[in-house]
């Protein structure tokens, strides 16, 4: 039986509930109900796995919003954790970044996380990433805020500045991405 409350605030619930809230990373409706017989709470949808798991891809930012999307109906439809999914860059500018919000909303997320890498990505672990300026990233996070439907839903930031310009730079970058909503 699927719930009423929206995944936002069941994920703003489990993220009350247990500190910390450990989210397995799952790529399929399959892998989901396993990781929900096994006692979690609520589950991860990385980039990484749908390229990898729905497509025999690299994670190269080669994957759609509509693809994402697809993966996200499946697994929510299987069952009802609340799910954090990787949105990667938000695929476009400030008003496809709001498009990709709606979306996961629409297809069940209860949360995104958005990176602060150029558009041509690289996987998060891999050498050679390049970043939009600090200021991009801000006006992603508040595009991406402004984009809810659910107030309930969570945005994160996610930043590779750290093996770009260094801890300093980082941690300045998660502030003025927290301040910004």
């Amino acid at each position: 039986m699927m719930s009423q409350v929206s995944a936002g605030a069941r994920l703003r619930a489990a993220m009350a509930a247990e500190k910390p809230l450990q989210l397995p990373g799952v790529i399929n409706a399959y892998s989901a109900l396993l990781a929900r017989e096994a006692g979690f709470k609520a589950l991860y949808v990385s980039g990484a796995g749908v390229a990898n798991a729905s497509f025999g891809l690299p994670d190269l930012g080669m994957t759609s919003l509509t693809d994402v999307c697809e993966d996200i109906r499946r697994i929510s439809g299987a069952m009802d954790l609340p799910l954090l999914v990787d949105a990667d860059t938000g695929w476009g500018a400030v008003f496809n970044i709001q498009r990709t919000v709606k979306e996961f909303i629409r297809a069940g997320a209860a949360a995104c996380h958005i990176e602060d890498q150029v558009q041509a990505k690289r996987c998060g672990h891999r050498p050679g990433k390049a970043i939009v300026p600090k200021g991009d990233m801000v006006d992603r996070i508040k595009a991406a805020v402004d984009g809810r439907t659910d107030p309930d839903f969570v945005i994160v930031a996610r930043t590779d500045a750290l093996a770009v310009e260094g801890i300093d730079a980082a941690v300045e970058r998660a502030a003025a991405c927290a301040e910004a909503g």
